[in-house]
């Protein structure tokens, strides 16, 4: 199969692509990206060295024209679209940037792969655009009622629903899937985890916003980009699957496992002011990717968090780069992929 995925250099995205080169070796990989600040500056490089000839990589805005070109250019049979503005705290200081992103580039994309022959389009969303839930509500299910309640999620509902009205109006071969909270190496330490990880080993404190008990839905990365491919390659066009694998924890009992996995005092954590309409609980029933795609989760949260605090423990000089903010300012003026590894680039 010849797949883009777009978002490729971030960190689900970049899993993903990983992922499917590993598991599939007859397969190509196009990878578009526009390289924001969450975008690593090693990745494009090291999934090149993986891929070979296998993978080519486009700088590209998901919203530019030029997409619909890159999908004729590599005879692609499928869509994967990761790219997101993502960070919730970063769409209420600029909700703008993420109605960009993560609707009209949405819609870009839908069309470009409607332009290319109705091919698969598999839309990856959040559990966030469903809301939040109380400490006795069930588990959302994929016939929830949509009710974001931040501009990151409310723009994540509204692609996809662009996405649910492409299938319906034009009969678009459209999946979507939704997922809980992910984590696991590389990922970008502004999120919780990385960030617990990155300031207990540079001895610095733990910001938690309100009382820490807001409850989210951990999956290790791998078991998602498993649940994803599922969905690629079984989905059943027009429908949507939840992929969870129904680990619930309180963001403070969260930070606690992973100070003691560091050998790090709970003195480190600090209590902040809350988030503006701060969800609750998260928590997704994924009955419908198992019992119709065969998916299960492989990894449990202990399994899946020492893992993840190994990972960045070896790894100190690739989340350090990324939080040395001089450095960024640098990557995002000067940096070029390197050609010879990851095949046309295209600006």
């Amino acid at each position: 199969m010849k797949v883009l995925v777009t978002g490729g250099a971030g960190f689900i995205g970049s899993h993903f692509v990983e992922f499917f080169l590993r598991e599939y070796p007859e397969s190509k990989v196009v990878n578009l990206d526009c390289l924001t600040y969450a975008a690593h500056p090693d990745t494009v490089n090291r999934l090149g060295q993986l891929g070979g000839s296998r993978y080519h990589f486009y700088k590209m805005d998901i919203g530019d024209p030029q997409v619909a070109q890159v999908l004729k250019d590599h005879q692609i049979e499928a869509v994967v679209n990761f790219a997101a503005e993502t960070h919730v705290d970063r769409s209420i200081l600029d909700p703008q940037a993420f109605v960009r992103t993560n609707i009209l580039g949405t819609q870009n994309l839908l069309q470009a792969a409607r332009k290319a022959g109705n091919i698969r389009f598999v839309h990856v969303s959040t559990d966030e655009v469903y809301g939040t839930l109380e400490p006795q509500d069930p588990t959302f299910t994929e016939n929830t009622p949509l009710s974001p309640n931040s501009p990151y999620a409310a723009s994540k509902a509204g692609a996809d629903l662009l996405a649910l009205a492409s299938h319906r109006t034009y009969q678009q071969d459209i999946v979507i899937t939704r997922c809980t909270n992910n984590y696991g190496p590389y990922q970008f330490p502004e999120k919780l985890l990385p960030l617990i990880i990155a300031n207990a080993l540079e001895e610095k404190s733990i910001p938690v916003y309100g009382d820490g008990k807001q409850v989210r839905d951990w999956i290790y990365v791998e078991d998602h980009c498993r649940g994803i491919d599922a969905v690629l390659r079984k989905g059943k066009s027009g429908e949507v699957y939840n992929i969870s694998s129904s680990s619930e924890v309180p963001n403070l009992e969260m930070i606690k496992r992973t100070l003691e996995l560091l050998k790090k005092p709970q003195s480190l954590i600090t209590f902040v002011g809350d988030r503006p309409a701060h969800d609750r609980r998260y928590g997704l029933n994924a009955e419908k990717i198992k019992n119709e795609l065969g998916w299960v989760p492989r990894y449990s949260l202990d399994q899946g968090l020492q893992l993840t605090v190994d990972w960045y423990q070896k790894n100190r000089s690739w989340w350090e780069k990324v939080r040395d903010k001089e450095y960024f300012k640098y990557y995002q003026a000067n940096y070029q992929p390197k050609g010879s590894q990851t095949g046309e680039v295209t600006s």
